[in-house]
Order: structure tokens, then C-alpha cells, then sequence
């Protein structure tokens, strides 16, 4: 998901313009946790007629399905537009697969927390979120998951047995999980149905769901199962700082809506029919998925005849456009593409089939969402060629069906496994085909590189929480945002800098394939990071994963003066021209903060002269020393600038004899840039 405050934080680096403007396909088999299910596997542990999870593989180009399918989603729902509602029957197939037998399901009912007293909103009020102040409660926010009737086939209906639970909170207010207890407990490897009838009402948009005017994003709109993870079920409440976790399956839906809606979904359209009631059923199949999102819009424009073709055959584009922003379509095509290709050749292959991009309603709260094979992007109907928001949000959006589509990690635990390394690589791939400093914007002279971006998103919270830290837990939006996306991005950026930036590739490339379509923990990505360097990291992670040590490394003096400069005070000073001169010369470095890392420093001569010295930053500051015919000009900490999480670059460099021209030049940078982007604020919130 792409929030706000990356904006929020474009406009500060922009208004503080002297910082930011100087400074798969190997074999399933390679995953212990990935056996694909086979038609002959299923045959094995049920006979003729019993319940499976279909072996389909039409919505990818694999012959075999390429994820241990544990859950089968068969929806048929209804919408109405002038309520916002939906009406559905849902019958899910679940696998047991956890090697014991089960008693009682968790189910997650999202649509629940949009209410007063629900988690989510209290959380929103005392935190923040990404969309909704909430000054007020209106009813238009309101939001429900009501379960009708839900039946365990073979042991009965269970309604009257659900019971709401708030396993992280207490919240007794809280109705986003339910949880049903079973007669007969279902045996390792066995299989059970549920058949549930449920109502939502939509809210308007919030959290990247609900409706605007006449556009709707159903996003998190059925009852869930949870993940049996880690010995126990995994079913958090939604909080307004996590996202999902869901397993892998097959997704049968159809949509029923009226005959005026352009409909976009997850999956492939597999068929479509017009009612005599005025509306029309789309049937959508999605194979090795773990959600199902849809929109609709009788506005829509649409571009689909675009292909990419990939590694593992063809993939169909799909492009929703909002009729204003049309002229953007190819631009939006393009970035789709290049990003498609760079995540092909870097990490690994695109299985699926298709890939729609939606442009949703302005204003709408649904901008920069992820589902699987389904993504929003976020644009405006000013966009300049060097304003590069659009390409921003479509490639970082694009960037989750790896991370969280399927490597498909604990979000609710560790986000920063799918927003923070989704961050990072998004910095690689912007900065590959923009370059450096102008991957996030390059207009009228004034340019902003993607890192940077990221790197200030995190200072401000930089000591607040650690990465490693349940999404929940964080001390505000702000510092969940700041860590979980900012830190993130800027502590992998550093670690190219220790493992080398090819290795750090090649890393990445061997987490994707050995853990796609399972649920790894940060320790399977550390590790793997580790394996692939042969080196031993731990000094590292333990500060930058597990810990909210500040990095901050200081110049903190220097200081040149004549060996014999109590003779040439005699004298009236050494003679300004004379290069016979030795000078004694001494530079000092200082850890401010509680981080150590090594750190090197280029210490420049007025002869031209440059030497590099290495400190291992163990102690709290450290000297080095000389005797030159020569006086130092300046110093600097990390003169290649590897290092993207010092907290203030400004202290890392020391010139002796400053220059006026540079202040007074950014002097009027900074009257014109806080005009321009108090401007840009103003259109980007239109």
C-alpha cells in the first residue's frame, strides 16, 4: 500500500530543498514449505465424491499449481449500488493441513471495524490512519459484515454458536474476528465445509475499501479464515496499522451487478451473462491466491488488449482509467510493463495470467492498494511528464504481488516484510529507470531521488520502534509508516553497502523463489541474507531489525596549525605562499547515537591531496592525525554515501573555510521551492 505521508514527506523534502537537493520459476520443490497439491495427492485421502481443493490452473501459466492450496472460496454475492450493499453466499473448503485436529475456526469479518467502538476506529482516533479523521462519526463511515446463516456441512448449522473474539485487545466492542467451535473435530488431513450467507454494507471509502459517488473498491468483503501458523491460529482483529494474512487457494466468485457497472476483479473472467433484471453475472476464477478484490464504475474507461509477455507466458493487462485521467493511460501501461520486466530479471517470475490496474475515483481513499493480481493506482488530473507520483504508486503497488501476493508474510506481525522490502526494491527499480536523483521527481530544475524520499520518511521517527515490532504496537501511524516503510528501504540500501550490491540481488532473488507461496518469517529472510553473503550479520540486525538504535556520526572538529608555530609567531605567522610549511593536522569523529557501525571518512588537503581512513565506530569518538605540507580543507563520514540511516547528514562533513555564494544561492531555492510546493499540495489534494 502506498500511504499519504510518502507525499506528505515529498513536500518537506521539497520545502527543505537543502538536504534533499544537495545531499518462478525453479522447482516448487526448493521450498520446504511449498509441495504443490496434485489431483492424485487429494485421491490419496479422499475417495470418490469427497470434498477437495481443485488443482485448476487456469489463471496461471504453470501446468501445476504452484502453492500448497489449502482453501477453496466459492462466492456468489449480489451488489446494489443505490445501497452499497452486497448479499452473498460463500462456501469455503478448508484442508487441514496443520498435522492435528481442529476444533474451532477464526474468521475475519473486516468490514466490522468501521464503527464507533470498534478497534479499528478507537485506534484511528488516538493514532491516526491513512485516510480518515474521523473529527466526526457520520454515518456514511459506517461499515458491516453480518453473517446470516453459517452451516458446517455434515455436523449442522452453527449460527447461533459464533461468538466474537478480541484476541489482541479485549475490545468486547470489537466484532472483526468470529470464531465457531465444531461438534466433531476435523482430522489431520481431512477436509471440512462451511456454507455461510452473509450481508456487508459498505462504507464509504476507508482503509481501501467501500465507495465513493458511484465507484466501489470490494476489498476484505468475506468472511475469512484465519492461518494456522506457528502451532496456533493466526487471526488478528484489524487495527488501523495492519493489513492482512490469509493462505493460499482457489477462488471461484461470481458478481452479480448491474448491467451499466464496468467491472474489474482478481483472477480470470471466465464468463459473463446479462440477467432479465436489469443486472448481469461476471464468474472470475483465480488460482494460487490467498484474497479476491473487485471494483465497479459505470465511468470506467478501459485498455485492455495491452501483453507483457513473461518468463512464464503471457500476461494480459488490464487498465482502468477514470475518464479524466485517460490521457495517462499509456503512461500508466508503461510503467506497468518496465516494472513487470525489472521484477522478472531481479527476483523472479510473474505466474499469473493477468494484472489489472485500476485508476480509482478521486478522493476516493482507495488509491495505492494491493490484491492479488489486482492493484490501484493514484494519480491526478494534473500530472506533469517530471512529476512522477503516478509511476511511484503503480510500481510500488505492483511491487506487492511479490512481496505480499506470494512470498505472503504475517503483516499483522511483521509488516516491514512486505511494505519495508517492498520500499526498498521499489527504490531499486524507480532508480534503475529514472536514475538516482530523479526517480521520484524531476520538474522546472528541481530534482528528488526515491531514496531520499524514503530515508526521511524514517528520521523522524528514527528511535521510536524497533522494525521487528507487530504492526499494531507502534507508537503512532506516523512511526509505524516512518519504520515500517522509510527504515526499512534505508536499512537494506545500507546492507548493499556490507554484502555488496549484486550479492544483496542475488539474496533477494533466492528469498523470492525458495519462499514464494508460503509464510516466512524475518528470520527465513535474515537468514537467507546471510547464507547468500557467507557473511555473519547478526552486529547488524540485531541494531537495525530488532532495536531502535539512532545511527548519527558527527565531524565534530578540525583543526590545523604549523609545527613550528611558536618560531613563525615570532616572525608574524608563516608566510601565506609557503609550501615548505608542515602542518600538524587533527580531525575528530563522534558517535552521537547508540548505533555502531563502521564507517569511513575522506579527509581533503589543500594540496588536492585526499586520504580515506576507516573507523570501526566502537568507541564514542575517535582522532586521526598528521604532519603534512599541507592544511586540511575539509572531512567527511561516508564520502560514497552508502549509508542511508544516519539520522543528520549535515553533521557528517566539516569545511574549514566556508563559502557564502552556495547559502545565498540556497537562499532563494528555498523562497521559491516552499511557494511551489505549497502549490503542489493544493493541486494534489483536488
Amino acid at each position: 500500500m502506498r500511504i499519504r505521508w510518502s507525499i506528505v514527506c515529498l513536500a518537506v523534502l521539497i520545502s527543505l530543498g537543502t538536504s534533499a537537493l544537495v545531499a518462478k520459476r525453479d522447482a516448487v520443490a526448493a521450498s520446504p514449505q511449498a509441495a504443490p497439491a496434485t489431483k492424485s495427492a487429494s485421491a490419496a485421502t479422499n475417495p470418490a465424491g469427497a470434498l477437495s481443493i481443485p488443482d485448476t490452473t487456469l489463471a496461471i501459466n504453470s501446468p501445476t499449481p504452484m502453492s500448497q492450496r489449502v482453501v477453496h472460496y466459492e462466492i456468489d454475492a449480489k451488489y446494489d449500488a443505490a445501497k452499497h450493499t452486497v448479499d452473498a453466499t460463500e462456501v469455503l473448503t478448508y484442508h487441514n493441513l496443520t498435522g492435528q485436529a481442529l476444533d474451532h475456526f477464526p474468521f475475519h469479518l473486516y468490514l466490522n471495524s468501521f464503527q464507533p467502538k470498534a478497534t479499528w476506529v478507537r485506534e484511528a482516533k488516538l493514532i491516526g490512519n491513512r485516510d480518515t479523521s474521523y473529527a466526526k462519526w457520520e454515518d456514511k463511515q459506517y461499515g458491516a459484515e453480518e453473517i446470516k446463516s453459517f452451516e458446517v456441512v455434515g455436523q449442522g448449522d452453527l449460527t447461533k454458536d459464533l461468538q466474537f473474539i478480541q484476541p489482541d485487545d479485549g475490545n468486547k466492542d470489537d466484532k472483526s474476528v468470529v470464531e465457531v467451535h465444531v461438534p466433531k473435530p476435523i482430522a489431520p488431513g481431512a477436509y471440512v465445509q462451511f456454507k455461510i450467507a452473509f450481508h456487508d454494507q459498505l462504507p464509504e471509502t476507508q482503509a481501501r475499501t467501500g465507495w465513493k459517488r458511484d465507484f466501489v473498491l470490494g476489498g476484505q468483503w468475506f468472511p475469512k479464515v484465519g492461518v494456522w501458523w506457528q502451532g496456533a491460529w493466526n487471526c488478528h482483529q484489524f487495527h488501523a496499522t495492519t493489513e492482512f494474512f490469509a493462505d493460499f487457494g482457489v477462488y471461484d466468485v461470481k458478481l452479480t451487478v448491474p448491467q451499466f457497472e464496468v467491472v474489474g476483479a482478481s483472477g480470470v473472467k471466465v464468463a459473463e451473462v446479462n440477467n432479465p433484471d436489469n443486472t448481469k453475472t461476471l464468474t472470475y476464477h483465480g488460482d494460487d491466491i490467498h484474497d479476491f478484490a473487485w471494483t465497479v464504475s459505470p465511468r470506467y474507461k478501459v485498455k485492455d488488449d495491452g501483453v507483457f509477455q513473461g518468463q512464464m507466458g503471457p500476461v494480459k493487462l488490464q487498465i482502468m482509467m477514470q475518464p479524466a485521467h485517460w490521457s495517462q493511460v499509456e503512461r500508466h501501461e508503461k510503467i506497468l510493463k518496465e516494472t513487470l520486466d525489472h521484477f522478472e530479471r531481479w527476483y523472479g517470475p510473474y505466474p499469473y495470467k493477468t494484472l489489472t490496474l485500476v485508476d480509482p475515483e478521486p478522493d476516493s481513499a482507495a488509491g495505492g492498494m494491493e490484491y492479488p493480481t489486482f492493484i490501484t493506482g493514484g494519480t491526478s488530473w494534473f500530472a506533469p511528464e517530471g512529476v512522477l507520483l503516478p509511476e511511484l504508486v503503480v510500481e510500488h503497488e505492483f511491487g506487492h504481488q511479490y512481496w505480499y501476493g506470494m512470498v505472503a508474510t504475517n503483516e499483522f506481525e511483521d509488516a516491514w516484510l512486505d511494505e519495508g522490502i517492498n520500499s526498498y526494491t521499489e527504490v531499486k527499480v524507480m532508480d534503475s529507470i529514472f536514475s538516482p536523483d530523479t526517480s521520484i521527481f524531476n520538474q522546472d530544475g528541481v530534482t528528488v531521488g526515491e531514496r531520499e524520499l524514503q530515508r526521511v520518511s524514517y528520521i523522524g521517527a528514527a528511535d521510536l520502534d524497533p522494525m521487528a515490532q507487530k504492526a499494531y504496537d507502534y507508537y503512532s501511524f506516523n512511526s509505524y509508516g516512518g519504520i515500517t516503510y522509510g527504515k526499512t528501504a534505508s536499512v537494506l540500501l545500507t546492507l548493499e553497502s556490507i554484502v555488496g550490491a549484486d550479492t544483496m540481488q542475488k539474496a533477494m532473488h533466492t528469498y523470492f523463489m525458495k519462499y514464494r507461496f508460503t509464510h516466512p518469517t524475518k528470520e527465513d529472510f535474515l537468514k537467507t541474507v546471510e547464507e547468500v553473503s557467507g557473511k555473519d550479520l547478526r552486529w547488524y540486525f540485531n541494531q537495525a531489525v530488532y532495536g531502535s538504535a539512532v545511527l548519527d556520526y558527527e565531524v565534530s572538529k578540525v583543526n590545523s596549525f604549523p609545527v613550528n608555530w611558536y618560531e613563525d609567531a615570532k616572525k608574524g605567522g608563516p608566510k601565506k605562499d609557503d609550501k615548505n610549511t608542515v602542518y600538524r593536522s587533527a580531525i575528530w569523529l563522534h558517535r552521537k547515537g547508540e548505533f555502531v557501525m563502521p564507517v569511513e571518512v575522506e579527509i581533503v588537503f589543500d594540496n588536492g591531496e585526499k586520504v580515506r581512513e576507516h573507523w570501526d565506530g566502537q568507541s564514542r569518538w575517535t582522532k586521526f592525525g598528521y604532519e603534512k605540507k599541507a592544511k586540511v580543507v575539509s572531512a567527511e563520514i561516508d564520502p560514497d554515501h552508502k549509508i542511508h540511516i544516519d539520522r543528520n547528514n549535515f553533521n557528517n562533513s566539516h569545511v574549514v573555510e566556508g563559502n557564502g555564494k552556495p547559502a545565498r544561492k540556497l537562499a532563494n531555492y528555498w523562497l521559491f521551492l516552499t511557494q511551489w510546493a505549497g502549490q503542489a499540495l493544493a493541486w494534489w489534494g483536488v
